[in-house]
């Protein structure tokens, strides 16, 4: 069988690759062909990620075991496609170059017959241009609210001449 895939850069304009490549094939031979597909040297670190529907990022499978021996991780070259995607699990996420950040969102787009004479894997369709550099990235973190011993929002960290602290240095 052959997986159609669409993979998306995370930009605000349209850009994205279709890919045609066997189920059996590993997760190393879709990272080159994206590499390839959006004009890559395929020489920076990248791994492609687990998620669910909602695109929450979840299980990493790295291209370079960097654990040391400390943790056990999963390798793109020994981990099958069929293995982490399927008509009911379609999307990854796929990040190269861990200094730019470039990330993308990978998904299961068709499962086909594999066609006579044709090579795999095979870029289909190509969509816009990469930008010279990777979209910038907001890391936010959730508001938490912030109560002073009396219930009062905004505790004023300002002045600190205002609070009594137990000055007992011994």
């Amino acid at each position: 069988m052959i997986y159609k895939f669409r993979i998306v850069l995370d930009t605000l304009d349209d850009v994205f690759r279709d890919i045609e490549i066997e189920e059996s094939a590993t997760l190393e031979d879709l990272h080159n062909s994206v590499t390839q597909a959006f004009g890559f040297d395929g020489t920076e670190m990248a791994s492609f990620y687990l998620t669910d529907e909602e695109w929450n990022q979840g299980e990493e499978i790295v291209l370079f075991d960097m654990s040391e021996g400390m943790n056990s991780v999963r390798m793109m070259n020994e981990t099958s496609l069929d293995s982490v995607v399927d008509e009911k699990n379609t999307k990854l996420i796929y990040v190269y170059d861990f200094f730019s950040m470039w990330t993308f969102y990978v998904e299961l787009a068709d499962v086909t017959e594999a066609e006579d004479g044709r090579d795999y894997p095979n870029l289909m369709f190509a969509h816009g241009q990469l930008p010279d550099s990777p979209p910038e990235k907001n890391f936010e973190a959730e508001e938490t609210e912030l109560e002073d011993e009396f219930g009062e929002d905004d505790v004023d960290f300002e002045n600190l001449d205002d609070y009594d602290f137990d000055q007992n240095w011994n």
